[in-house]
């Protein structure tokens, strides 16, 4: 597996990537709030809010497609969530406040996507902190990002193998309890991966601290 599936735009040479890592933090938490402090009745400002998010995916060079993959597998469970607000209530009211919740929820979603679009994940990390992030919380994060890829590049064998002894065939039931099985033993693997993964960094000095290697460009 191609190891920029999370972030693959993270690393161009946009003006947008140019920007110092804090700025593009403050930007994108300014946006955030902007959209939760205004009122729902001033949806010229929200739109105004919305426009320069995609304004801001433009310049960084993000693809159309690539937002709209994101944003619908974002509004499956957004949807899935605010359609419960009308429904405590009968489908007869709440319509409003989950709409605006949904607006407010995609804006900060989009912000939030060119923010890690537009930053290299190490050095966000390394901004928040340098900002007073507690390092346990620093660690956690950089744990998830880089052994993602470890648990989608064992996924990836695992479904190669599946198809390899099944040649794809199998109706609906079957596919269901083989995907039911792949998952669990998904989480068997990684379980023991990170078991591995541990002692060995014991066995090389782990001390609980991430040590990463200063940007010359960045911000001091």
């Amino acid at each position: 597996m191609s190891l920029d599936f999370l972030d693959r735009y993270s690393r161009g040479r946009t003006i947008c990537h140019r920007l110092p890592t804090w700025f593009k933090l403050v930007l994108t938490m300014a946006i955030i709030a902007g959209g939760l402090l205004v009122p729902a009745e001033s949806w010229p400002i929200h739109g105004l809010l919305l426009c320069l998010v995609f304004s801001a995916h433009s310049l960084a060079g993000i693809p159309l497609d690539y937002l709209w993959q994101r944003l619908f597998g974002f509004w499956v469970f957004a949807l899935a969530l605010t359609i419960s607000i009308p429904a405590g209530k009968g489908f007869i009211a709440g319509w409003d406040l989950a709409l605006t919740i949904l607006f407010q929820s995609t804006l900060a979603f989009l912000a939030g996507l060119w923010l890690v679009n537009v930053t290299p994940f190490d050095r966000l990390l390394q901004t928040l902190h340098r900002w007073g992030m507690p390092r346990l919380l620093v660690a956690i994060l950089a744990f998830m990002y880089r052994y993602s890829y470890v648990v989608f590049d064992e996924l990836q064998r695992m479904r190669t193998a599946r198809l390899a002894r099944g040649f794809g065939r199998g109706g609906w039931w079957h596919n269901w309890k083989s995907s039911g099985q792949l998952v669990g033993m998904l989480l068997v693997r990684s379980l023991s991966r990170a078991e591995r993964v541990h002692g060995a960094m014991l066995a090389r000095g782990w001390t609980g601290d991430v040590h990463v290697l200063d940007d010359p460009t960045a911000e001091k």
